[in-house]
């Protein structure tokens, strides 16, 4: 039996880099919070609360907090809106921002396109924080949508601009600028799909179309972990997700297998997907 890992996997360089952010600022000694989990994985979560970290959960939350005058208040990766930055700077705390650059660009972009007159179609789940965060960067009318009813509802007499969430699959959003292309709206699309998304759904496509099974690792709110299962799954039946390596204890792997494929999210860090190979060719070999 072998064990192969997709290349890339883990930890892309924004979330890297506001995780590791935040562990530097953790050696200051003083209050750190964040705005939101700083990262969709419960272990490195947990790890950080354990470590004094405390997380500031909606924006409700953050108006009536009040911080510590030599708070640090640190911006994940996913990037907020304009009205957060307001809310922070009023509170007078040092704030740490690590929105990670594609994410900064895309804001860049909306506000630009809306500041045109063009109403802007973000392509990704209305409800995660990267999306939320977008949204506040649109100076005029905007929609949502995540799926080709959604570019089929659009309704607007002005030109527009097609953003996409970064981590959205790639395949399935150029299955939906073409409806809007269809309808034709005078639509400017930027893909705005981080280049590590990409590279990372190429991998686990390419391995679970020869894998006999397939582990996908990440945290149960990471859109980009939930992606990767969506594409392994469609080419491998036998694709499982999971957090960590216990939750693979029940899990009965068929004697058939002869290849085990593992790829990893982009909040998942490094230790947990080295734990996990070492835990299948442990268990299973």
């Amino acid at each position: 039996m072998e064990v192969r890992l997709a290349d890339p996997s883990g930890f892309c360089f924004g979330v890297k880099r506001a995780v590791d952010g935040v562990y530097e600022k953790l050696n200051s000694g003083r209050p750190i919070y964040t705005f939101g989990p700083v990262v969709h994985n419960e272990t490195v979560v947990s790890d950080l609360e354990h470590k004094g970290v405390r997380v500031i959960e909606d924006k409700k939350a953050l108006e009536r907090t009040e911080f510590e005058k030599d708070a640090c208040i640190v911006i994940r990766a996913h990037g907020v809106g304009r009205d957060i930055y307001s809310i922070l700077e009023s509170k007078g705390c040092e704030i740490a921002d690590f929105t990670c650059p594609f994410v900064a660009r895309i804001h860049n972009i909306v506000l630009e396109e809306s500041g045109k007159g063009r109403h802007i179609v973000i392509v990704g789940k209305s409800t995660h924080p990267e999306i939320v965060g977008i949204c506040g960067w649109c100076d005029g009318p905007y929609t949502v949508i995540s799926d080709e009813e959604g570019a089929k509802s659009i309704r607007t007499d002005r030109e527009i601009t097609v953003v996409a969430q970064t981590t959205f699959q790639y395949r399935k959003f150029y299955q939906i600028v073409e409806i809007i292309n269809k309808n034709s709206y005078n639509a400017n699309v930027v893909n705005t799909i981080c280049s590590a998304t990409k590279d990372r759904q190429d991998a686990a496509e390419v391995l679970s179309k020869t894998a006999d099974a397939m582990i996908v690792i990440g945290g149960s709110a990471s859109s980009n972990t939930r992606r990767l299962y969506e594409i392994a799954s469609e080419n491998c039946p036998n694709t499982v997700c999971i957090q960590k390596p216990d939750d693979l204890k029940d899990y009965n792997l068929p004697e058939s297998v002869k290849l085990i494929g593992i790829t990893a999210g982009a909040s998942t860090p490094q230790n947990i997907i080295e734990e996990v190979q070492r835990y299948v060719r442990g268990t299973y070999f």
